[in-house]
């Protein structure tokens, strides 16, 4: 148990209970933040009292300026597994631990691209449209199969793996692209980026969002691609240039794209992107089943409370900051 009572702020107004339960038990005290939920607010939050620990769900901006106005912040604490939106250089700096919940949702999210590319290769929600607005095609329509297609993964964390696994069950070749390893569980590794376009038939995207891979895939990426192709992003929306995919798409060099993401959230009314018929939306919701999210924000409070108590946190679950310290 934590030594001592502590401040755990969430930032959204909800929390399952059974994580809730976990941090009361410890002696923390919860606080939820409202919308809107910004640098401004923030700031304005911790620097009224003393917060020991962050809850952070979504992607809330923990810059070096947010993080100055809580002098004593100990933790922030993932609900999920995208750290992008905090400084980490400035969190070290502050010997502030951020915290992730590793693989958590890996399957959830695994499962969503699977059904995404399944969709799109199948045309489901353009047959869907087409009967509700009284056509029937029947036989004249003609689909592709799934199986045999070359998958790329992008990627091989615990979502490009369980992604992987879960492609190769269905009939799919996988070619996976991941410069940080040698070895992704015997499936074949790609060394060239560019021969690796070339070669796939679907590249669905695992990697996170660093100053590496901001933008990764823009025009150049896009043609080398084969001509029907699909593309799918259920990591960070600004890995893909919009710009150059919604291009890629209304010139039908592109098959269809199933996107989870985009380079700004909600995506904008006037996008483009919500025109394109063959491109499946959806609200940066891959991860979010009943059963991830318990596991999520457990494994989430957990940390918390592990952390604060000076207990060493499951491999993985450290981004930044000291590996443990007492409360």
């Amino acid at each position: 148990m934590a030594t001592a009572p502590f401040t755990v702020l969430v930032t959204a107004q909800h929390l399952v209970p059974e994580a809730q339960k976990i941090l009361h038990d410890a002696g923390g005290r919860i606080e939820f933040m409202a919308d809107p939920i910004d640098e401004e607010t923030l700031v304005r939050r911790l620097a009224a009292g003393t917060v020991d620990a962050v809850l952070m769900r979504g992607s809330k901006p923990f810059t070096a300026g947010v993080l100055a106005a809580a002098p004593g912040l100990r933790i922030i604490a993932k609900n999920g597994a995208g750290i992008d939106s905090v400084d980490l250089e400035e969190a070290g700096r502050r010997d502030i631990a951020v915290t992730v919940s590793a693989g958590a949702n890996a399957d959830a999210v695994a499962e969503h691209a699977i059904s995404m590319m399944l969709a799109l290769v199948r045309d489901l929600a353009r047959l869907d449209r087409t009967i509700r607005a009284g056509g029937w095609e029947g036989t004249a329509w003609q689909g592709r199969d799934f199986r045999g297609s070359v998958v790329g993964i992008l990627g091989y964390g615990s979502i490009g793996r369980s992604t992987a696994h879960l492609a190769t069950a269905l009939g799919a070749e996988v070619i996976v692209m991941d410069a940080t390893r040698k070895e992704a569980d015997g499936f074949r590794m790609a060394t060239d980026f560019d021969e690796f376009l070339r070669g796939i038939d679907i590249l669905s995207l695992h990697c996170p969002l660093t100053e590496q891979t901001r933008g990764l895939i823009g025009k150049r990426e896009l043609a080398l691609l084969k001509p029907g192709s699909i593309i799918v992003n259920t990591a960070r929306g600004p890995v893909i240039q919009e710009a150059a995919l919604v291009d890629a798409l209304t010139s039908g060099h592109l098959g269809g794209a199933g996107l989870d993401t985009f380079e700004i959230e909600p995506l904008e009314a006037g996008s483009p992107l919500r025109d394109i018929p063959n491109v499946i939306l959806t609200p940066h919701v891959a991860g979010v089943t009943r059963q991830a999210a318990l596991r999520v924000a457990t494994i989430t409070a957990r940390n918390i409370v592990d952390f604060l108590d000076g207990r060493a946190l499951p491999p993985g679950n450290l981004v930044a900051g000291p590996s443990t310290r007492k409360a």
